[in-house]
């Protein structure tokens, strides 16, 4: 892939992926694992990990991230300028006439529609993090192994890691910081 097609992929996530960087992941790894085939399920999904663990906005992390690994950092930069380029443009024209039109009826119906719809895609992405690091299974693919369907260690790890989260008033990056040290340690 060219860093002018690496530019547009990137361009064409940041201009859809309306509702954060969880969102922008599943047209991520839908261009660049699906139709480029670029790089791998695990190899994306080890990527979203990484991203989502380090300060800064996930998918602008993810984009980094990717460029870099494809094109060194040239391609980090261009990944990430044309992850950023849409929100830029966007926010700038928002900025410049949504005044006039935020209590039209729809724009009001607009806003409203998109939201289950950006529940749903970050959930497409929840489910299928999930079954790759705790089921071992891909949601998306047709072919299942199911000789070794839960990862007993993963889900003790990930059901820990909700229990503190929801039962104390522990800060989330002590459980990242646990997660990466079960990952260092068992797997």
């Amino acid at each position: 892939m060219s860093m002018l097609m690496l530019f547009f992929v990137f361009f064409y996530v940041g201009l859809f992926a309306i509702g954060g960087g969880l969102v922008a992941a599943s047209f991520m790894r839908q261009a660049l694992v699906e139709q480029y085939g670029l790089i791998t399920d695990e190899k994306f999904y080890s990527m979203l990990a990484i991203s989502e663990s380090t300060p800064g906005p996930i998918g602008i992390n993810i984009a980094t991230y990717i460029g870099t690994e494809l094109h060194g950092i040239p391609g980090g930069i261009i990944a990430t300028f044309g992850e950023v380029l849409p929100s830029i443009i966007i926010i700038i024209l928002i900025a410049r006439f949504f005044s006039k039109f935020q209590e039209k009826p729809l724009v009001k119906s607009i806003f409203s529609a998109m939201r289950p719809c950006t529940s749903g895609m970050v959930m497409s992405v929840f489910a299928s993090v999930f079954s790759m690091a705790v089921l071992q299974w891909d949601l998306f693919r047709v072919n299942y192994d199911f000789s070794l369907l839960v990862n007993f260690k993963a889900l003790a790890v990930y059901v820990v890691s909700l229990v503190v989260l929801f039962k104390t008033k522990l800060h989330p990056v002590f459980i990242i910081l646990f997660g990466a040290a079960a990952g260092i340690i068992f797997f």
